[in-house]
Parts: C-alpha cells; structure tokens; sequence
C-alpha cells in the first residue's frame, strides 16, 4: 500500500531513465543495441565528408542562397536571381541554412544529409516497434543501415535525404492517427507529406494511397468520420504542397528569377510537366502543353539515348559534357542519331547487362539491385505471409495494418521506377530501402515464430532465407573481383542456418531454443552479410560514395571481369589532369568532384575544370579578375551559356555569372531580344562563350558527335534541324557577330583560334576552349 501511494505521489518523469536502458517491457539489450546501430549510422554516414563532392548544380544554388534571403527563398541557381533550380528549393534550404552557419563547406552542404539519415532510422525503428515489436525494429534498423543506397543517400547533397524523412514522419503520424482514431496526428501526415513535396514534388505523393488505405482500413472509427479526417489531411497536404508554387505564381516575373525547365516561366509547369510526365514518355504520355522544355524538345524517359530527368544528357549548357548530364552517360546525342557509342555509353550508364536503368526490368539490374536490392526475396515473402495469416483478424488489427502499409508503400514506388525513368540515379532508391528493410524485419520475426510453432507454415522461414541468400550469392557474384569470397561465404552461412534451423525444428528431438537461435544467427548473418560488404566501402576510397548515391563497386557487366573503382567508375567524374579537361568524362556525373586529384586546370586557356579544394584554376582567376576589374555598373561579372560554365564561378567566387538557358540549355531565358536590352542598358557587358570543337550551342556550322565524326548544323542536344535554335543558340550567334572578342592575353591567358585542333579521341570531343567577348557600346 505505501509503495502505491509513494508512486503515485512521483511527479511523472522524476526518475529519469538513463539512454542505454531499455523501456519497461523490453529486453534489457533493446536500447544498446540500437544506440549502436545510431553510432553505426552516424559514423558511416559522416566518414570522409570533409573530402565529399559537390553535387554542382545543387551546390552552385546553396551557394547562391547564402549570399540573399531572395535566392534562399527562391532556390536561384545564380547569386544575381536571374533563373531558378529546375527543381523545388525546399531539399536545399537545410543545406543553405548550414552553410550560412559553418560557412560553405563540402561537409557544411553535407552535415544536413547525416542528420536527416541518423533521424530516418530513428523513425524506422519507432515504426517497426510499434508494429511488430522491438525485435523487427532491431532487425529492420539493420538492415537499413547496411542497405548500401541508405548509406549513400544520406551522404549525398540530393533531394532524396529529406524527402525520405518526410515521408517516415508522415507513416509514423498515419500509425498514431489510425491506432488511436485522431484527427491531428493525420493533419501533420498532411503536412509531412506536404514537406516532402517542396523536395521531390509530385514523388511524395505517390505513397497516398499506401496511408489513406492504413487508416481506411483500420482506424477506430465509423467510415464516414475515416473519410472526413481523410478529406482534412487531404486539404493540408494540398494547401503546404502547393504553398512556394502559388507564391511563385503570385509573384510579378519581373520580381522574382525566372523558373527553369519551362518555356513559359510556370513552377507548376516545372512541376507538373518537366519534373512528372517528360518520366514518363515510354508509355506514350506527352507534356507538350505543361509548357516543359523536355517536352518540346522530344526529351524525355525510357528509350531517349542519354536521357537524364527527362531531358537529353547531353544539355546544351555551354559546354559539352561539363557534368551536365545528371547522372547518365557522356556520351548521349539526340534521338534521331543514335550510334553505337551511344548505346556503349548507356550501357555503361546502365551499369550491367540486360535492360540497364531505362527499362521495367530495371529494379532487378545489377546497378540498382546492388544498391537496392539485397532483401527483395525475404520482403516480397513477408509480404505475402503477413497479408495472408492475418486475414480474418479484426478491423482495426495493427499488424495487418502495417504490412498493409509497407506492402502498398513497396509496390506503389517500384511500379513508378519501373514504369518512369531513373537514368543512373542510385539515390532515388532510397525510398525503396525503407520498406525493404521493414518487411525484413518484421517478417524474420514472423516466420520465426510460425517456425517454432511447426506446420505448414514453419517451411516459410527456411524459403525466405533460402531465396535470399541465392540472390545474394547470384549479386555478389557479378563482381567477381570484388571481396572474391562473399558468394561462398553466403552460400555456407545460408545452409549452415538452414540445416540448424531444421535440426532444432519442432517435433525432433534435438528441437532445442540455443540450437535454433543459432541457425536464426546464421540466417541473419547470410542475410546481412553481403551488402554489409558494400556498405563498408565507405571507408575505402576507392569505392567511396558518388553524387549518384551508390556505394561500392556499381554495376558491370560480368565478362569484364572487374569493377572499376575511383574515378574510373560509372558516375565519377574525372576532372583535368586525369585525361579530361576539366570535363565529367567518365560517366557524365551532374555532380563534379570537388577536389580529385590531379584538377590542375584546362587545357590551352580552356576555363572548365576546378582546382583541388573547390577552388578557381590560374587561369579562371585571371578572367574572373579582368572582368571583375572592368565591370563597371553591370549587373554580372559575365554572362555564359549554360550552368556548367557559371558553376566554378559561384561555388568558389559566389561571383554574379549569368546563366544563358537554364540546365538544359533550352530555357527560353534571356530571349535574344531580352539579352540584348541587356545589353545595352548595361546590365552585361562580358559573355564566355564556348568557341571550341564540341561547342554546344553553335548557331551553325559543325559539331563533333560521340564517335569523333563531324557533323553539319547545331550542337548535340540541341534542336533537330527544322526545328529552329533555341534562345541560347541564337544569343551565342548575336554575340559572335556583334560583340568584341578580348584577347586571352588580356587576362594573361593564351590565344587559341576558335574551332581549332582539339584532343583526340572522347577528351577531344568533349573540349572547349571558352572565348570572352565584350559588348555594349563602349566596346
């Protein structure tokens, strides 16, 4: 009696629990063990981000959104507001907000990534406990955090980090609204899902279906009030999804940058047209009235040669390659002249054999099933049983409703990638990994104590792990010289569990708890073992994370015998000084390593390559000193054709470059009429053009395509004949014909005649020798 009264006397929450003690009711291991899988994941997580890559494009706009609350707001990609990122800004305003803090820093644009990674799995863990108890949250956090994207992703400067969290918060508030049957748990799902879209757009919204059908099916409520609190998360949800696009929309042009990948300066155009429908082109959608660029130049998803996020690889930004295609190959031209070294180069793109990245079959694919896909066998099986041995269960059973969860969130996503385009984006699959690493978990819990129960249903465990442990060998040996003894060792752990788990089984003699623990162990150690091994790569720098968010050795076709690692690997970049001008040449990566080694500067005055440490090359410094120095009232430093020659100038300089046609180089901004207002009131007066073999956004003459052969009309990428020039095309004509050529010696650089001698072979091809002209009419 005085032992209830003094507790019920405790204030609540005086005695505080210590960390590493598990919760009333749970093993005494629980709590260690997942302070140790937090450790875990903020070590790999963090390890050699002080060394990390700028993921340029993204990073040029962090850079911008430091110097003006404007371009925060905005997401502007330039420091001078002139155009925004092709993409919603929401993904970057964390990143922003550490480099304003830290300083802008590799590991500074970074740290929010690892933040978000340590929180995910966090918020995992408190689903899956929630659900099917702390053993499934155990095993689930693990096998997340040995998924090699996950350990990728969140080490990357992309959209996917947030937009994961976002959408583990809004499951976590869906659980609570439908345990519980409350209202405002389900309104901050809608406002979760919300944050996501601002970023990755409409991708947040395509696990809608996987909530509304939790709490349809199992809140404890009558169906009309279901439907009502449905219709209020609904309309939050809408209202912060579309929040920056109606401000945007509200906004005078002339107030606010223009919107890139549309001809008509629309965010829901961007939104809808160019980030949406231009994915989906192989099912014969067509975006030609969203007003997206991808749309009006025949770019788009699966079957386009080099397509990249619905545009051609090979953008007209500038200059040829320049890490402008995001993530696909360097290689890509149009669609109406495929070659073979194209197809080489998809294929490479694509990582291995078979449909590569661009096809239905693309999730099964050496490349993004290496990252991806170690537990597809064990998932797709927990799925079916969970679904199935809970039928006839109550309503509102929570079990149920988290395999309904998990089960829908894993079908709706890997139907989207399959049906749309990925084009070597490795991270996009991080939203995959979670309910992967879910179903793993529970499931292993579940088909272990129907093991021990006996019947039919104790054949469910051995087959899962059985299965898995044959696809895990099948992965693991399409990298033959990669850790040469992972496939044996899966194959003995595999059996080992097996033949334990049916000595001990129910109904023999020697059905034993220690002996069949130990087969558990086994089987799990066969489970997780192998894509630990990618995982760990993080340590090592030869396989250390890409901007595309894949860790370990990517994709290769078996018969080559090897994996490629460093800057010879699919998606690195090689910069000058390892045979590439300054060019992303192995890969085409959009994100440009930020300091690899050997980036001393570009060839013969050529002005694309950044110096070690994110810096300026010699001869960079020169013109951005000579055009500083003569500048004068004008609004920017220079203007160039395309974001691949402004980047090195904003990420080291913050300097104010304008950009001529957006990512792709087909955004109809500035006009030729417009950028010859600007002009002559002064607001430009320098322009860097790209006057070398491989120029981009000739007017006329020749280009080089992929094979090394020269071609008649514009560049590649650009518009097909008949079609007419794009805007930048058409300024870079005006220039030339209008404007004053400055001698490099001006700047103490070196004259090179335009559309001379270039390197031969793919370096060749893919180098420029950037030429500045003055304008106005003090020229």
């Amino acid at each position: 009696m005085a032992t209830n009264v003094l507790d019920a006397a405790a204030p609540t929450g005086a005695v505080r629990r210590p960390p590493w003690r598990s919760p009333h009711g749970e093993p005494a291991y629980a709590r260690p063990v997942l302070l140790v899988l937090v450790v875990l994941a903020a070590v790999l997580f963090t390890w050699g981000i002080d060394r990390s890559m700028y993921h340029t494009f993204y990073a040029s706009a962090v850079r911008s959104m430091t110097q003006s609350w404007k371009a925060f707001f905005y997401g502007s990609f330039d420091p001078g507001n002139s155009i925004t990122l092709d993409k919603l800004p929401g993904f970057l305003w964390p990143q922003a907000l550490s480099a304003r803090i830290f300083g802008f820093h590799p590991w500074s644009v970074t740290l929010p990534q690892v933040l978000e990674g340590v929180a995910s799995l966090l918020v995992l863990y408190r689903l899956v406990r929630r659900w099917a108890g702390v053993h499934a949250a155990l095993i689930a956090g693990a096998a997340f955090l040995v998924t090699p994207v996950a350990i990728g992703l969140f080490r990357t400067s992309v959209e996917d980090p947030m937009f994961t969290l976002c959408l583990l918060l809004a499951a976590e508030a869906t659980q609570r609204a439908a345990r519980d049957g409350r209202l405002r748990p389900l309104v901050m799902a809608g406002v979760w899902i919300g944050v996501g879209f601002q970023a990755k757009m409409l991708e947040a919204w395509v696990v809608l279906p996987a909530l509304a059908l939790v709490h349809l099916l199992s809140a404890p409520l009558p169906l009309r009030r279901r439907l009502a609190h449905l219709g209020v998360s609904a309309l939050v949800m809408t209202a912060v999804s579309a929040s920056w696009m109606v401000a945007v929309t509200l906004t005078p042009a002339q107030n606010r940058p223009y919107v890139d990948g549309t001809t008509n300066n629309s965010a829901f155009s961007m939104v809808v047209g160019y980030n949406f429908l231009t994915r989906f082109s192989s099912l014969g959608i067509d975006a030609a009235s969203t007003g997206s660029v991808s749309s009006q130049f025949g770019g788009g998803g699966h079957g386009g040669a080099g397509t990249y996020d619905g545009h051609r690889a090979l953008g007209t930004g500038g200059a040829r390659g320049a890490g402008a295609a995001r993530g696909s190959t360097g290689a890509g031209q149009a669609a109406a002249e495929p070659t073979a070294a194209g197809a080489g180069a998809r294929s490479q793109a694509a990582g291995g054999p078979g449909g590569g990245q661009d096809g239905w079959g693309k999730m099964f694919d050496t490349a993004l099933a290496s990252q991806t896909g170690w537990f597809y066998p064990i998932a797709a099986i927990a799925a079916v049983c969970g679904l199935l041995w809970s039928r006839g269960r109550p309503r509102t059973d929570r079990l149920r409703a988290g395999y309904v969860l998990w089960s829908s969130w894993l079908a709706l996503y890997f139907l989207v990638f399959s049906a749309g385009s990925v084009a070597g984006h490795t991270y996009y699959m991080g939203v995959i990994a979670v309910p992967l690493a879910a179903l793993t978990g529970a499931g292993t819990v579940l088909m272990w104590r129907a093991h021990r129960a006996g019947g039919p249903r104790a054949w469910a465990l051995p087959g899962a792990v059985a299965a898995t442990a044959v696809w895990a060998a099948y992965l693991a040996g399409q990298f033959p010289s990669f850790v040469p003894w992972l496939p044996p060792t899966v194959a003995v752990l595999g059996l080992a569990g097996l033949a334990l788990l049916f000595v001990a089984r129910p109904g023999q003699p020697r059905a034993g708890g220690r002996l069949a623990l130990a087969g558990l162990a086994a089987c799990l150690a066969a489970l997780l073992i192998a894509p630990s091994a990618w995982a760990v790569q993080v340590f090592a720098p030869s396989y250390r994370t890409n901007v595309m968010g894949s860790v370990g050795p990517n994709g290769v076709p078996r018969s080559h015998g090897t994996t490629g690692p460093g800057a010879a690997r699919p998606g690195r970049t090689a910069w000058a000084g390892e045979g590439g001008f300054g060019r992303g040449i192995s890969g085409g990566t959009r994100g440009m390593s930020r300091g690899g080694s050997g980036a001393r500067g570009g060839f013969g005055g050529g002005f694309g390559s950044t110096a070690t440490g994110g810096g300026l090359s010699v001869a960079q410094n020169r013109l951005l000193a000579y055009t500083r120095a003569h500048q004068g009232s004008a609004d920017y430093v220079f203007a160039t054709t395309g974001w691949s020659s402004a980047a090195p100038y904003i990420l080291a300089a913050g300097a104010h470059v304008l950009p001529i046609g957006g990512f792709s180089g087909r955004v109809p901004f500035p006009t030729e009429d417009r950028f010859q207002q600007l002009v002559a009131t002064g607001k430009v007066r320098y322009v860097l053009l790209s006057g070398g073999r491989g120029t981009s956004l000739t007017a006329g003459g020749t280009r080089t395509a992929a094979d090394g052969t020269r071609k008649p009309g514009g560049a590649i990428g650009t518009p097909p004949a008949g079609t007419g020039q794009t805007a930048a095309a058409q300024i870079t004509g005006w220039v030339r014909a209008t404007c004053a050529r400055v001698p490099a010696s001006a700047y103490g650089g070196t004259d090179v005649a335009a559309g001379g001698p270039s390197l031969p072979g793919l370096a060749g091809a893919m180098a420029s020798t950037e030429v500045l002209y003055r304008c106005g009419p003090a020229q």
